[in-house]
């Protein structure tokens, strides 16, 4: 399994817990009103609210609170209005590479926690291109299926468009070029049940760390997860299967 793979896996054993399901509420509503933004309140026409909704949709989240990010996104109430995306570059204390996407009304506040959390953790904050360059847009496809079912999903998937694909423990990844993920989650819809698919930012390269750094790692990355601006966080550390186990068991 890949560092990616790795980190996804984490993440969503770790995104389970009630105890953020607020949070992660608040932060899915702010992307469908950016998503809404840029393109309009029709998910038929807009790809980018339309993998909003799914994502929302994937976390349980209210069909009220949707419908009101909607409204809010189109101009029906005065929240959302401000927000930007910016993208924050940095190291982790192993020497990993992490990218920090954020919405923000407020640029001097967030790039202020963003900062503390890097540094509270023995990381870095870096400038502008110091490591987005180590990762690339993708689509990715997340499934859950016995091995069987996995391979024969894994030939659907490249006949639909996919560019590569990863068969773990019951686990299906699917990765496309971002304008084929659409395509390709449809093929697979009628298939099996999709856990997840989204635009994401995928290593080129992984940077192996030992369980050391790994645990300070992790704990850098949960910190930046927390921050109310943060939408997502990337990393190309691949992390021992030991540590990995230990926290999504």
């Amino acid at each position: 399994m890949s560092g990616h793979s790795k980190w996804s896996q984490i993440k969503r054993q770790k995104g389970a817990a009630d105890t953020k399901r607020g949070m992660r509420f608040t932060k899915l509503a702010r992307e469908i009103i950016v998503a809404v933004r840029q393109g309009s309140a029709d998910p038929e026409s807009n790809a980018r609210l339309r993998l909003a909704i799914a994502r929302a949709r994937e976390e349980n989240m209210p069909l009220d609170n949707i419908e009101r990010a909607i409204k809010k996104g189109s101009g029906e109430g005065g929240e959302g209005a401000a927000l930007e995306e910016v993208t924050y570059e940095g190291y982790g204390p192993g020497g990993a590479a992490i990218l920090v996407q954020a919405l923000t009304d407020n640029r001097n506040r967030t790039v202020a926690e963003v900062r503390s959390a890097f540094t509270r953790h023995s990381g870095s904050l870096g400038e502008a291109g110091s490591v987005g360059w180590l990762f690339e847009g993708k689509g990715v496809i997340t499934l859950h299926v016995p091995g069987a079912t996995a391979d024969d999903l894994a030939l659907l998937a490249i006949d639909a468009g996919a560019e590569d694909v990863e068969v773990d423990d019951g686990t299906l990844e699917v990765r496309t070029p971002p304008e084929r993920l659409e395509q390709v989650r449809v093929a697979l819809a009628g298939q099996a049940p999709i856990a997840s698919a989204e635009l994401a930012m995928v290593p080129k390269t992984s940077v192996p760390l030992d369980e050391r750094t790994s645990m300070q790692t992790l704990r850098l990355l949960d910190h930046l997860e927390d921050l109310d601006d943060v939408q997502r966080v990337y990393c190309n550390a691949d992390f021992p299967n030991e540590v990995v186990a230990r926290l999504a068991g």
